[in-house]
């Protein structure tokens, strides 16, 4: 797999995980614990793309 692609699979995961956590918040009563890992789940994804743009 080359890194352009590899890129591509974590933004589209980072993409999906923005929806997830939208999708939670939109329901009252949502999992604060859910939500916080999701987020954490987030953050990671966006600092590994990070790291792989800045080392292309």
């Amino acid at each position: 797999m080359g890194l352009e692609s590899h890129i591509d699979q974590l933004n589209e995961k980072h993409k999906k995980l923005e929806e997830t956590i939208a999708d939670e918040l939109a329901h009252p009563g949502h999992d604060e614990l859910r939500l916080m890992a999701l987020k954490r789940q987030k953050l990671r994804l966006k600092e590994e793309l990070e790291r792989l743009r800045t080392s292309a």
